[in-house]
């Protein structure tokens, strides 16, 4: 098999590298100095007949901390600048002797939507440390209509 050919079977022989092709995160382009900093949130997509439906981990957060955005037309970008408040104990004599659970200070991820993607009808939740974005789709177009016209 020749080079092309071993490399299309590759990339298409798996549904995660074309997930990948449709959806490809830019947290980590290093060209983009927004992002310095930020720490990326993880993430479930989900492709289902009529919608797209984004699942990503935000423990400790609440849905004012959170932006969902759409960027340049098509990208979504979720992002948040807050950070996990820990409980404040009150007894006297407690303190704490280990913070491993501290989230970062900022989160960002970013998606490049498909052209099928209904920007305009994104409803987004946060509900029990989960945030579920869901991007409508477009319906498909019309197919062009082929009309027999008669040879005299």
């Amino acid at each position: 098999m020749s080079a092309v050919a071993d490399t299309l079977t590759h990339w298409f022989s798996f549904p995660e590298n074309i997930e990948k092709l449709m959806f490809p995160s830019r947290t980590h382009e290093s060209r983009d100095h927004e992002n310095k900093g930020c720490s990326s949130i993880p993430a479930d997509i989900l492709d289902t007949p009529k919608e797209f439906i984004f699942y990503l981990d935000v423990p400790g957060m609440s849905k004012s901390d959170i932006q969902v955005t759409v960027e340049d037309e098509n990208t979504l970008v979720i992002k948040s600048g807050g950070k996990r408040k820990r409980e404040e104990v009150e007894e006297e004599g407690c303190k704490y002797i280990r913070l491993e659970r501290k989230a970062p200070q900022k989160l960002m991820r970013k998606f490049r939507l498909p052209e099928n993607a209904n920007v305009s009808a994104i409803t987004a939740k946060c509900e029990n440390g989960i945030l579920t974005v869901v991007v409508e789709k477009l319906p498909p177009p019309p197919k062009p209509k082929t009309v027999e016209v008669a040879i005299a």
